[in-house]
């Protein structure tokens, strides 16, 4: 069979391996290869090439292309290595004794796995029962075990789930309309995942185990550079946070899908909303509290793109003003340059997430003269035109005034620097998953942003 590649052609046989092509066209990758992709859609490297399935009756030759642990979706695949590699070891060495064993969230380069023991069971997560986890993890390295992709009827894959006390997934499953299911076989170890898996253990061979407050640490390589293990640094603050986040989920009964659904089923999914509301607002309202207790006379929230900062300094205004305060949102786009100004990227394209994107100059003047009091007029940024514009925007504060801005380098010195830091008040705010899909599926909070 013959695919385009790279601007020319090659040439393999039908049923050849697709990490047979990857192995003679490693040394065109600057990281290791774990997916196959042919046009636009995705192959493990253990798929057959099929004709049929490839060429998809088109008769014309595919483009053939490879994914690294450099990649996203590399990167992912490697990640659900790790874990079923990471859970079958637990799984092997305490199975009988744990009473809980979830894949939580991911927090920087790891991921947090939370393990509790039977009443009784006198073992500690220290680094000696880690090490005991990761001598195993490393054997089926060393051994280059495969990860086993094999089609069952649905009703067995949701009996394997109850055997192995999945049962998340043997609830969620009942909710499966279709017949069949591609399950997973990690030596004895079988599990369910909602992406693709490397080929064997061979390919996921850096990793390291961390005690955390109750649980674990999967450190697995940053997908910038994944040659090297990643940072086991964790914030204090991102993971209080989540922790805070995902207790929630367990206190209203809701931290899977499969919870969801049934709460749904049974007619409760209005009460769901009104609960997450409330518990935002609950949240909301003590920053305003703060806010007021501690005299702050400026808000700067940061955050992603796609995180809610614009909704979430509105509600936060709302917040403000129900403790006494008069709150004024200010939005960092309508600081922009004129267009003609705006920096470029490496391909020339306009630059509107850097820094020297903002007219930082008439952000700092215009914040100093209304902190000290004066009148200012406020700019609106013409997205058409590509240009501020003064339309009698103006404000001036008063002694219970507060400034509410929000904007991706909301939390960067240097565009507040003429600011002091005693009058502000700083908010990183983030799309938090609570939710996931099952106690070994987790939904990144990249994937809920690029839904919003």
């Amino acid at each position: 069979m013959k695919f385009l590649y790279k601007g020319g052609t090659i040439e393999y046989p039908v049923n050849a391996l697709f990490s047979d092509i990857a192995a003679n066209v490693q040394k065109d990758y600057d990281a290791p290869i774990i997916l196959a992709k042919v046009d636009q859609k995705l192959y493990e490297l253990n798929k057959k090439i099929s004709r049929a399935e490839v060429y998809g009756g088109s008769g014309t030759s595919p483009e053939l292309s490879f994914y690294t642990t450099r990649d996203r979706d590399g990167h992912r695949a490697y990640e659900r290595g790790a874990e079923m590699m990471f859970l079958r070891a637990v799984t092997h060495l305490y199975g009988k004794k744990l009473k809980k064993l979830k894949l939580e969230y991911a927090i920087g380069d790891a991921l947090y796995f939370s393990v509790a023991f039977k009443d009784g069971v006198k073992i500690k997560l220290d680094e000696k029962t880690l090490g005991r986890v990761k001598a195993a993890m490393r054997r089926y390295v060393d051994n280059d075990e495969k990860f086993v992709k094999s089609k069952i009827p649905t009703r067995d894959a949701i009996e394997l789930f109850r055997m192995h006390g999945m049962t998340d997934k043997e609830r969620l499953f009942h909710y499966r309309r279709t017949s069949t299911t591609n399950m997973y076989r990690f030596g004895n170890y079988y599990d369910y995942y909602y992406g693709y898996m490397p080929p064997s253990a061979g390919y996921v061979d850096i990793f390291d185990l961390l005690p955390a407050e109750g649980g674990v640490l999967l450190v697995l390589p940053n997908h910038s550079h994944p040659e090297k293990i990643g940072s086991a640094e964790i914030p204090k603050k991102l993971f209080a946070a989540m922790n805070k986040s995902n207790t929630w989920g367990e206190n209203v009964g809701i931290p899977t899908v499969a919870a969801l659904n049934d709460a749904i089923s049974r007619g409760e999914g209005r009460d769901i909303i009104l609960s997450s509301e409330a518990y935002q607002e609950h949240i909301i309202g003590e920053f305003a509290q703060r806010i007021k207790e501690e005299n702050r006379r400026i808000v700067m929230i940061a955050g992603p793109s796609s995180s809610g900062k614009t909704s979430f300094s509105h509600r936060l205004s709302i917040q403000l003003n129900n403790v006494g305060l008069k709150a004024h949102p200010i939005a960092c786009d309508n600081y922009y340059l004129e267009r003609s100004l705006t920096p470029r990227d490496e391909n020339g394209e306009y630059d509107f997430e850097c820094l020297e994107a903002i007219n930082i100059e008439l952000f700092n003047e215009q914040m100093t003269s209304l902190l000290k009091g004066e009148k200012v007029e406020l700019p609106t940024f013409n997205f058409k035109l590509g240009r501020p514009e003064f339309n009698g925007n103006a404000l001036k504060m008063a002694s219970d005034d507060v400034l509410v801005i929000e904007g991706i380098h909301g939390l960067n010195d240097k565009l507040s620097y003429s600011i002091s830091p005693e009058d502000k008040f700083r908010i990183y705010i983030s799309a938090i998953t609570a939710l996931n899909v099952d106690e070994h599926n987790r939904i990144p909070t990249t994937d809920s942003r690029e839904i919003r």
